[in-house]
């Protein structure tokens, strides 16, 4: 499977990285596109270099390149993903200004019908933002917040962020056990009164 992956500068650096690292270890080939603020969020809100974060996928493009293979529909993928998307970017790619490669991949993407996932990161939400949304949804685009599943109890922001994580991966169609799945007949257990579902396979938290 190849996959695009684009990263802008709304906050949320980690979710891109753990999609990245997630997609990795399930053999995807990925294609990743990162902005210029992207990069300054990256270095701002994790201990990853960008230059580590280039290398978790298979292969890494500036948005300014234009020139690269993925700004074409003859490039065959199996889909985009915008992890984090700003407001800006999805605005942009709401009208098809691809002024980058970012947002041309995600015009490519639209216009091939392939699936374009957004993993927006906004609060609150203005008529702007919803609109945007919105026109984007029926151009067959999912619109994914990084909503937190509190029914798993999370205890860590990196719990929440493979929860996340795993849930948009369920979009792009991938088999994986990244995550807990509610089940019927897997109630949560309770520990100290409290309700806790069963730990997710597959998956090592880190520390």
């Amino acid at each position: 499977m190849r996959l695009v992956v684009a990263m802008t500068g709304a906050t949320g650096a980690a979710l891109g990285v753990r999609l990245l690292e997630a997609l990795g270890r399930l053999g995807v080939e990925t294609h990743l596109i990162l902005s210029d603020w992207a990069r300054a969020t990256i270095k701002m809100e994790t201990d990853t270099s960008v230059e580590e974060v280039r290398a978790l996928a298979s292969h890494a493009y500036s948005a300014r390149d234009l020139a690269a293979g993925i700004s074409s529909g003859s490039f065959r993928t199996d889909g985009m993903v915008v992890c984090p998307c700003s407001m800006k970017t999805l605005a942009a790619i709401r009208i098809g200004f691809s002024d980058n490669l970012i947002t041309r991949a995600a015009d490519v993407t639209l216009k091939e019908r392939r699936r374009l996932v957004l993993v927006a990161r906004e609060a609150p939400l203005s008529e702007i933002h919803l609109d945007n949304m919105h026109y984007l949804a029926r151009a067959g685009a999912v619109i994914f917040p990084p909503m937190v599943a509190y029914y798993t109890r999370p205890a860590s922001v990196d719990e929440v962020t493979n929860q996340v994580v795993g849930r948009v991966i369920d979009q792009l169609g991938i088999e994986h056990n990244l995550i807990q799945r509610w089940k019927d007949d897997q109630p949560p257990v309770r520990v100290n009164g409290h309700r806790h579902l069963p730990e997710p396979e597959g998956w090592m938290v880190s520390n």
